[in-house]
């Protein structure tokens, strides 16, 4: 090969995930710089002449300490050979006033000299003799301007590897205004052999059957549910045709997935699964079950979710649930508790279609467990 790449891009450091408990929402936060160790691990494996960064490699364009800091030690790492490294300012952390990517900011002083930041518009700079990089940040968080056209064409007579490096979308909806536009056929009217771009979260090459490839990597750890593949880094392969050979490579830690379970028999097998350790589930409970199964379902939860003593099966637990305790036949279980409490059990029954349900099928859960002790009790 003539030149192999290591092509990233939305890391979105510092993205905060409101929706978690605390806890969990740190786990995500951490893991998107933690993936960036194995990205690098990609780059040392295959002997990559370069890794390219492009764009959002921070969810502002003003992140807090900790996030700049830990990405400047992380590249620091002498762990990894000194390839060059290059990040490029997306739409969400763009080259603003006050920025991180100003030269003076802390962030720019601590990185190492193999790494790269993208600050001017005629970002140049020759990977090996045969080889050429040209890149454009983004300056606002949004704009009408297509910066894969501000590029340089190719020469005439220049027989080089031309890798292009921009960040924005090439959705072309009708009637829709995309920020930071690239047109789909940049790549042939700039002349690049590769055309490296961020923004979409999943994996893509534009269009898929692409001779001369526009390629988003997606976010190497996804961002939210219901992203299209993403978790990858892309592999780029050039020889000395100009012909480009592309690998998947998934680097992600963590699956994103979204389930519905409509009876025990789907709840049972979710709890049996060997794959929820990295998983965040968001699961929905939808299902009406009887007084004897209530409690076997509670119980799964629990072991699904967890407690402060005990680890959960699942990774991550977001929780939507629709429990109903069945009333069927239940009134004869009642029929064994003192008046009073029977009393109580009708009414809580006519409030178990109200505003409190929940609380009121939990309440008549427990009036049946005592209508179940003691009917155990008078038959011994």
């Amino acid at each position: 090969m003539a030149l192999t790449l290591v092509h990233t891009a939305d890391w979105h450091l510092g993205m905060r995930f409101r929706q978690f408990e605390r806890e969990d929402a740190m786990k995500l936060s951490r893991a998107r710089l933690e993936v960036i160790d194995r990205i690098l691990g990609q780059a040392e494996q295959n002997r990559a002449d370069a890794v390219l960064c492009a764009g959002d490699l921070f969810d502002e364009a003003k992140p807090n300490e900790d996030w700049w800091m830990g990405l400047a030690k992380t590249l620091s790492n002498s762990r990894f050979s000194r390839r060059p490294i290059f990040l490029l300012p997306g739409n969400h952390d763009p080259i603003v006033p006050g920025s991180l990517w100003e030269p003076a900011h802390p962030f720019r002083r601590m990185l190492p000299a193999h790494v790269h930041v993208v600050d001017h518009d005629d970002f140049t700079f020759v990977l090996k003799d045969e080889a050429v990089l040209h890149a454009a940040p983004c300056r606002s968080y949004s704009t009408q301007k297509d910066l894969a056209l501000s590029l340089p064409a190719r020469a005439p007579g220049d027989e080089r590897i031309r890798i292009g490096m921009v960040h924005g979308s090439t959705f072309d909806m009708k009637d829709c205004q995309t920020n930071f536009p690239i047109a789909k056929d940049a790549v042939t009217q700039r002349g690049f052999d590769y055309l490296a771009i961020g923004d979409t979260h999943g994996f893509r090459v534009v269009p898929p059957d692409a001779q001369v490839p526009t390629v988003y990597p997606g976010a190497p750890e996804p961002t939210s549910f219901g992203e299209k593949d993403p978790g990858h880094v892309a592999l780029v392969f050039i020889n000395r045709r100009r012909m480009v050979r592309l690998e998947r490579v998934r680097v992600a830690q963590w699956d994103w997935e979204t389930r519905t379970v409509r009876n025990m028999t789907e709840l049972r097998k979710l709890r049996d699964r060997g794959d929820l350790v990295y998983r965040v589930l968001q699961l929905k409970v939808k299902m009406s079950v009887s007084a004897e199964q209530y409690d076997e379902a509670e119980q799964i939860l629990c072991q699904l979710k967890g407690t402060e003593a005990v680890h959960g099966r699942v990774g991550i637990l977001l929780l939507e649930r629709q429990l109903e305790l069945d009333m069927q036949n239940i009134e004869e279980l009642f029929a064994s508790l003192p008046e009073t409490l029977q009393i109580a059990a009708r009414r809580l029954q006519v409030a178990e279609k109200g505003s409190d349900a929940e609380v009121a099928r939990r309440a008549l859960y427990h009036l049946y467990q005592l209508g179940k002790a003691e009917t155990t009790k008078r038959g011994a």
